[in-house]
């Protein structure tokens, strides 16, 4: 098989650029299924879950927010996804409002849900 045939795999099965499939596959030398490892691997150490009861969602959205290096944030109910929030670098005040109001909407019907974060690429990470 070639190379290029092993990056298209590993974008596929993993939904990555190619230059990320081709960097994973030539950090292990070009193994197809321990390139998937490597970066399922990198995926669940850049995603975080925290537990919080429906009063505390929209505060602890903004702090999250504030604090940065966050890319997605999903609003989770016994596994099923209420809300999803792509975050940009830099959102604050009005831009950010209306996601609020539909977090907050979304606290005023749940009494405990789960706040999965997804993080950007840790350093040196692709």
């Amino acid at each position: 098989m070639e190379n290029l045939d092993k990056v298209d795999i590993v974008r596929k099965r993993m939904s990555v650029s190619y230059e990320e499939a081709k960097l994973a596959l030539e950090s292990v030398n070009w193994d197809v299924v321990e390139a998937i490892v490597k970066l399922e691997k990198e995926e669940q150490s850049r995603k975080e879950e925290i537990f919080v009861r429906g009063n505390e969602l929209v505060e602890k959205f903004k702090e999250l927010v504030k604090k940065g290096n966050v890319t997605k944030i999903r609003v989770k109910q016994d596994d099923k996804v209420l809300v999803e929030v792509p975050v940009t670098a830099g959102v604050v005040g009005a831009v950010l409002a209306p996601q609020l109001a539909v977090i907050g909407g979304v606290a005023a019907l749940v009494s405990k849900c789960v706040l999965e974060i997804e993080r950007g690429n840790p350093e040196g990470c692709h």
